[in-house]
């Protein structure tokens, strides 16, 4: 049985005379609500909003919605109240909350493992033209967002998404978020091990079941049996990462307590191999810890990661194995070097049964509903009816034949969808911004647009893998810690004084075996406009200082603080 409330489980009862900790932990009895969302939660399931949406607020609109609605348990169906326009960074974090909300709404559709047919894909692409002005860009979880969306519109919405298997159930709000999965799962030669039927139990199971819809915070999970590690597993709070044991055989490697935000962590290993069985129980047990022992006071302090790093990861398994599981788990191989630094998949590949699959790179995540028909019509034109989108803000067609591919990366390069980008349009990230973003400073997507396109021009001959991740405020959304070249947004100053849009920039940031978090060099702040100068000198200071084979992010930990301003 679930620990609420109402029903503790035997182990939190037990400990209802332990020290108090202020934490706000049920499993040591703490059930009174120590803050507004607590408070909300206690009050009615996040689930149970839908209801009112559709019989409710979508008939009386806008000024219908319950505050607590509005800005708490309508994200438990994904979706958020949008900025208003024309309000600068200077009004974030200023305003009330009322202030900043515009009567329009951000919809996140959750696509687990990111895998849609081409139905699914145009499907998504009418959504977008017909409710939400065109809108519809790729997030770095694999989701689609869009923008503009009308209360009155939103029962229609799902109804449509739902006809062809796609929903918005608990993509956002304080639950388990999208499963993150490889890309080309079940389809890549190299692959270790297919973890598409764990994500489908984990979905069958955990996924709008009220057992675990009231988390401290947001719950974010990946599995890939890639050896190009290409879920980004050191930043979420459970990850399966495809490993081989001497005597089992293939399964998986569990991480826990990754993230990123204003207190970034990275995850730890377990030490335990999982087979593909297990993989659901093990997400199961870890959820329930996060539930039950997960610290409820602080917002700020509400993610596994803080739990985690207090706990360490043998107490952390002990617990899972002893309360949660009721057995012990096998000790396991750590996963091995990733080879090469880019784990997009974008290209022309060979699939394990002969055919081929294509990745391609959008504008920083950003594309449209006619784009989007476009690419499912252009896939079903060349014999495909599978599409994935990626953790990178990319996008595969699978499933070609060889004598269709020069085709369709033609078709699909004439839409600017490129198949063999530069470094730059491969590798930059950028977040919404304060073009919709209610917590953002600064703008992103269009800056992280036109910063390809100016080092592109100015620097050609670069072809070294380089990851920019352009983020609007210092909440991380578009990883700024773990990329070569990471732009925090905030407001800076110019030389004339004036406060204006800016970055604090990290470098040296990095995912894989050898992850870290970028540097800062003190002080070094560049504003918008300074942006594209900055990162070309200091890219070809990288061109003239590196050493023989040397990544920019080696690089970067031993140049000296003149050679990065």
């Amino acid at each position: 049985m679930a620990a609420t409330p109402e029903n503790p489980t035997p182990a939190a009862a037990r400990r209802k005379t332990g020290r108090h900790r202020g934490e706000g932990q049920w499993a040591v009895g703490h059930f009174t609500p120590l803050n507004g969302n607590e408070q909300f939660k206690k009050d009615d399931d996040g689930l149970n909003v839908r209801t009112r949406i559709e019989t409710v607020y979508s008939k009386r609109g806008f000024d219908s919605i319950d505050p607590n609605d509005l800005r708490g348990r309508m994200r438990w169906w994904g979706l958020y109240t949008q900025r208003k326009q024309g309000l600068d960074g200077t009004k974030t974090g200023v305003l009330e909350p009322e202030e900043l909300d515009d009567e329009y709404f951000m919809l996140r559709v959750r696509i687990d493992g990111g895998r849609l047919t081409t139905q699914q894909l145009r499907v998504i692409g009418e959504i977008s033209e017909e409710f939400a002005r065109g809108t519809a860009d790729i997030t770095d979880r694999q989701n689609v967002q869009y923008h503009w969306i009308r209360i009155e519109d939103v029962p229609e919405i799902w109804n449509r998404l739902e006809a062809v298997g796609l929903s918005t159930t608990e993509a956002c709000g304080d639950t388990p978020r999208v499963v993150l999965g490889s890309p080309v799962a079940g389809i890549a030669e190299d692959e270790i091990i297919d973890g598409t039927p764990a994500i489908d139990e984990i979905y069958r199971r955990i996924v709008g079941n009220k057992d675990f819809s009231n988390l401290p915070r947001k719950f974010k999970s990946a599995i890939s049996g890639s050896p190009l590690l290409d879920v980004a597993h050191e930043i979420n709070d459970i990850a399966f990462v495809g490993v081989r044991h001497p005597e089992h055989g293939p399964g998986f490697d569990v991480w826990v307590g990754g993230g990123l935000s204003t207190n970034p962590k990275l995850g730890v290993r377990l030490g335990t191999w999982v087979s593909l069985d297990e993989v659901p129980d093990v997400y199961e047990g870890v959820i329930s810890i996060f539930r039950d022992y997960g610290y409820r006071r602080l917002r700020n302090r509400a993610r596994l990661k803080f739990l985690v790093a207090d706990w360490g990861p043998e107490k952390f398994r002990q617990v899972l194995e002893d309360e949660y599981l009721k057995r012990k788990l096998t000790d396991g191989p750590a996963p091995e070097q990733p080879a090469g630094q880019w784990r997009d998949h974008v290209g022309v590949h060979r699939q394990n049964d002969g055919r081929f699959y294509v990745g391609f790179a959008p504008r920083v995540g950003r594309v449209d509903g006619a784009t989007l028909t476009k690419i499912a019509e252009i896939a079903e034109t060349h014999g495909s009816g599978r599409v994935r989108t990626t953790a990178e803000q990319k996008m595969l067609v699978l499933d070609i034949e060889e004598s269709q591919v020069d085709g369709i990366v033609s078709a699909l390069e004439a839409l600017d969808l490129r198949v063999t980008p530069s470094p730059f349009r491969r590798g930059t990230m950028a977040c919404t911004g304060i073009e919709f973003c209610k917590l953002a400073i600064v703008e992103t997507k269009g800056r992280g647009s036109s910063l390809i396109d100016e080092l592109e021009r100015r620097i050609p001959e670069f072809d070294e893998p380089l990851t920019i991740n352009i983020n609007g405020c210092p909440n991380a959304c578009a990883r700024i810690q773990v990329a070569d070249i990471g732009l925090k947004g905030q407001l800076v100053l110019d030389d004339e004084g004036n406060r204006v849009e800016g970055y604090q920039v990290h470098l040296g940031g990095a995912l894989g075996l050898e992850a870290g978090f970028g540097r800062k060099v003190r002080g070094l702040k560049v504003t918008a406009a300074e942006l594209p100068d900055y990162v070309e000198r200091v890219l070809k200071r990288f061109q003239a200082e590196r050493e023989d084979g040397e990544r920019f992010a080696t690089w970067t930990a031993r140049a000296s603080e003149e050679s990065l301003s």
